[in-house]
């Protein structure tokens, strides 16, 4: 798979960008994944996904993003797909991940120059810093 990170997808939040890069990363490794690797593969992709989408979930509500549903519900259905995914590689066919890997380049490039540039361009607007949500918790743990 010829998929990198390239610039037109910088959205000015360092949290947000750098856990892009790494979802781009993680596609990239379960499509070029062999039938051995792929469930391993699928699995860290799906760990990251959720993390990403559960940090930008937190950014969404605590900057009060208008469009917050219509959000969350594209990465419960991504989310939706992945575990279907998952529930068929684990019977037997571990190539659906690497045709899942094969999808989601289209599906990222339309979701991050909309929903996420959106996003960005709200938390500008209203002066809202994201913060990466390991770091909260990390915090949180401290306390």
């Amino acid at each position: 798979m010829d998929w990198k990170w390239q610039e037109r997808y910088i959205l000015g939040h360092a949290p947000m960008d750098a856990t892009h890069q790494e979802f781009i990363t993680r596609v990239k490794a379960l499509a070029e994944a062999g039938d051995e690797t792929a469930l391993a593969e699928l699995e860290r992709l799906i760990a990251h996904t959720q993390a990403h989408f559960a940090q930008e979930n937190h950014w969404m509500e605590e900057s009060a993003f208008p469009p917050l549903h219509c959000h969350v519900g594209e990465h419960q259905r991504v989310l939706a797909s992945m575990a279907s995914v998952r529930s068929m590689a684990n019977k037997g066919r571990p190539a659906l991940g690497r045709t899942l890997a094969l999808e989601l380049p289209a599906w990222f490039e339309n979701h991050a120059a909309t929903m996420d540039a959106a996003l960005a361009q709200h938390m500008r607007h209203v002066g809202y810093v994201p913060v990466n949500v390991e770091d909260l918790a990390a915090e949180k743990t401290a306390a």
